[in-house]
């Protein structure tokens, strides 16, 4: 092959030299790579000999120079790229698992039963200390999970150490040995740059064993997660991800540059990867806690403020960049020291631009959410802020906020109260689910409003709701209620779900009244109302007139009893 090569090198360049073509010095390590790479071509087809070699080669000395000056890099990556792909296969053999998945979701319309089960596939691949790292969509209300890997026709069972549904990654175990055996763990690398090659390893649909797709990294920025609804850095990349790829590993070189979880509906080969940084955040907090830490929220909403007028405005010199406090979360430690219009200048240092970015790797930008995101729990964080045209240096605590409507609840069911066939509930985003795919427009437009924009105003508040009235004697009438916001019963603000089921059990007038929106009222004859209730239960099929998790020592007894009168 070495001989082959350099005869044809020494012709080629003969053949260019004696014709005055060999000006623009294209590189030989470039044109051996190319010779090498389709040397079966030639020596089948021979179409490569005969363009290389035929006399009327005038044009030659265009399609080379072009090649070595401007589709080099291309080149490079293509080269990189198989090489990643074969690293990728020998890497993964031992490392990269099929996992099954049978799961069962609520149904937030009957809180008190599951949907039918359904049973899907994904990937994931081993890391460090015998843990099995995959996405949290692929085991999202699991209630059985089997992993298998290459090349065995065994299937073993795994449990669910952690899960972060925000970041969409989850943490398995197998307690079986003969798994472990001869399985090897991958190291996580750091982020790609730009066009950057990497190879995408796990089982997608189509066939049932280990496949492998590889791409370029075509950009890296805060991206919406699908699973999680949670803003976070990720990396796009134009390898073809599919079902069943997800929580498959990336790989460049021989180390992970990311996860594979989700792709851009529509679009073909736009696939993304969750980075290092975000897998280190989570696989650091579940080693220090235990459990799902979360990531960090500043709890505020920014305008930028790109436009001249707005910036003078606010007293903002020429040389000063920043974004406009527009909205504090209340429950944030930035509520007791920020204030609305305070123009935010820089975060740990970082000078923020007008437009909320902040300097990332080689002339990228990135906003500066990402260094929030980043911070541990509790951590503190320095600001510098412009007020009234003063600067001000400030410490805030970071810490994971909680939204009043919750966007997500897997693996948990849902809470509910049933007093009188009235069935009260939480608002919650999955309820809003129900109502179909295209649940913005076809839901409540005031429940789906307040979900989306409002923001808690003490801990442990919820938005709770009448769902449905089952109908009975007691009811009647109330059944056109439905769908409203529950404000006050007996006069007292409703808190959450469990004041009100407080509310409602230590009741001691003779009538119970329900303020809903819109100024609507139930009105219920308290003693004639509980003995309705069991009635109804039984009717309907309804195993306790509670969901689990409001269920307290104090309460239990009192409940039951309710139920049985």
């Amino acid at each position: 092959m070495v001989g082959w090569l350099t005869s044809v090198r020494s012709r080629l360049i003969s053949r260019l030299s004696s014709r005055g073509l060999y000006t623009c010095s294209p590189s030989l390590s470039l044109v051996e790579s190319l010779l090498l790479k389709d040397q079966i071509h030639c020596r089948t087809s021979n179409k490569l000999g005969k363009s290389l070699f035929d006399n009327n080669c005038s044009n030659v000395n265009v399609k080379l120079c072009a090649y070595s000056t401007s589709t080099a890099a291309a080149a490079a990556a293509s080269v990189n790229g198989v090489d990643a792909a074969f690293s990728a296969i020998e890497l993964a053999l031992d490392s990269v698992v099929k996992i099954f998945t049978v799961s069962s979701s609520p149904n937030y319309f009957l809180p008190w039963q599951n949907k039918s089960q359904r049973e899907s596939m994904g990937s994931g691949f081993v890391i460090s200390g015998n843990r099995i790292l995959t996405n949290a969509h692929v085991v999202a209300d699991h209630t059985f999970v089997l992993v298998r890997k290459h090349g065995s026709p065994a299937k073993y069972r795994a449990e669910v150490q952690a899960i972060g549904h925000e970041c969409d990654l989850a943490i398995l175990v197998v307690e079986s040995q003969d798994f472990w055996d001869r399985m090897t763990f991958l190291e996580l690398g750091d982020i790609p740059f730009l066009q950057e090659a990497v190879a995408v390893v796990g089982y997608p649909q189509g066939g049932d064993n280990i496949s492998v797709t590889k791409g370029v990294v075509s950009r890296v920025e805060p991206t919406q997660y699908v699973h999680g609804a949670a803003q976070l850095m990720a990396i796009q990349i134009d390898a073809a991800i599919n079902p069943g790829n997800s929580g498959g590993p990336a790989i460049m070189g021989n180390k992970v540059a990311g996860v594979a979880f989700q792709n851009l509906s529509g679009a073909e080969n736009i696939g993304y990867i969750i980075p290092v940084p975000v897998i280190k955040h989570f696989i650091a907090g579940v080693e220090e806690s235990g459990k799902y830490a979360g990531f960090c929220s500043l709890g505020l909403s920014c305008q930028p403020t790109e436009n001249v007028q707005l910036r003078s405005h606010f007293g903002m010199l020429p040389e000063m960049t920043g974004v406009l406090v527009s909205k504090i979360n209340p429950l944030s430690d930035a509520h007791r020291i920020l204030k609305k219009d305070d123009i935010i200048l820089a975060f740990d240092g970082v000078p923020i631009a007008n437009d909320g970015t902040v300097p990332f790797r080689n002339r990228e930008r990135i906003t500066f959410d990402h260094l929030v995101s980043m911070k541990k729990s509790n951590e503190t964080a320095s600001l510098r802020v412009l007020r009234g045209g003063e600067e001000h240096d400030f410490i805030v605590t970071l810490r994971p906020l909680q939204p009043l409507v919750p966007v997500h609840q897997f693996d948990k069911l849902p809470s509910y109260y049933i007093f009188a066939g009235l069935v009260f509930v939480p608002l919650s985003q999955p309820y809003l689910h129900e109502y179909g795919e295209d649940w913005y427009n076809n839901s409540p437009r005031r429940l789906c409003e307040r979900a989306l924009r409002e923001l808690p105003k003490k801990a442990g508040q919820q938005l709770v709701i009448l769902s449905q009235v089952l109908m009975d004697d007691i009811n009647a009438g109330y059944e056109r209620l439905a769908e409203l916001q529950v404000k006050k019963l007996n006069g007292v603000e409703v808190e959450n779900l469990k004041h009100l089921c407080q509310l409602v059990e230590n009741c001691s007038t003779e009538s119970l009244r329900v303020d809903l929106d819109d100024d609507r009222v139930i009105i219920l004859n308290y003693r004639s109302a509980k003995v309705a209730t069991s009635k109804i239960l039984k009717r309907h099929r309804i195993p306790s007139v509670i969901s689990s998790d409001l269920i307290s020592e104090q309460n239990n007894s009192e409940i039951d009893l309710a139920c049985s009168s």
